[in-house]
């Protein structure tokens, strides 16, 4: 499972015109599932995610959670993540995993992120979204495992 997690002032999600997720101000997450992943990495990411240590205090030091400032997460999922373009210039997604077992894991983490006390809203699995983003730094972390 591999998770591109941004520090957000603001993030819209809309489908086919239509607003469906907007937060204010938290973290953005690009949620990829791998082929062969299962509950136990969307349980480590989640925990990850929540305990992330990337706002600043009032040091100006990174050292503040999501949980910590009540920000929000919003979690949109993109197979793209495991794209492999080593050999030719199209990417091969044999990686990521099929799409029934890869939005159930979805589901799975941000349920793991809210039992965590963290809001989340989230995208449409499998739907062309477009997302405006506000970013905050930027900080962008990759997570994996």
């Amino acid at each position: 499972m591999k998770a591109v997690v941004q520090r957000v002032r603001q993030t819209k999600l809309s489908v086919d015109g239509r607003l469906i997720s907007q937060i204010e101000g938290g973290l953005t997450v690009f949620l990829g599932v791998k082929s062969g992943d299962c509950e136990k990495q969307a349980e480590w990411i989640a925990k990850k995610i929540a305990n992330l240590r990337i706002f600043e205090d009032d040091n100006g030091k990174m050292n503040l959670s999501v949980k910590d400032v009540k920000g929000e997460v919003l979690l949109v999922s993109q197979f793209t993540l495991y794209g492999d373009a080593s050999h030719g210039n199209r990417p091969s997604f044999t990686l990521a995993e099929e799409p029934p077992r890869a939005n159930e894991l979805y589901e799975y983490c941000a349920e793991n992120l809210r039992l965590m006390g963290v809001p989340v809203k989230q995208g449409v699995f499998g739907a062309d979204m477009k997302i405006e983003q506000y970013n905050d730094g930027p900080v962008t972390i990759i997570l994996e495992n």
